[in-house]
């Protein structure tokens, strides 16, 4: 981006989501903790699969468009009418 003889750079780092794993980073510390709660203090190992698989649900989700968990996070709290 050049504006009168100026070159101001614009990194990636500035526009992209902070991703860990493949999704976004509340996502996956969010999906983590879950997982080792239910896992390793309930020691109900049948969530670690269910965590695996949710984290794959994830990053497909994440891989077609990286604003999806703030999009639906709003569209969930979004009224499904206002009345008049």
């Amino acid at each position: 981006m050049a504006t009168n003889g100026f070159d101001v750079p614009i990194h990636r780092s500035l526009t992209q989501q902070i991703m860990l794993a493949g999704v976004p980073r509340e996502i996956a510390i969010l999906n983590g903790t879950t997982v080792a709660a239910f896992g390793l203090g309930l020691h109900s190992y049948w969530s670690i699969p269910i965590g695996i698989i949710l984290h794959v649900l994830a990053v497909v989700a994440a891989r077609k468009d990286p604003q999806f968990f703030g999009c639906f996070r709003r569209h969930i709290k979004q009224k499904s009418f206002y009345g008049v």
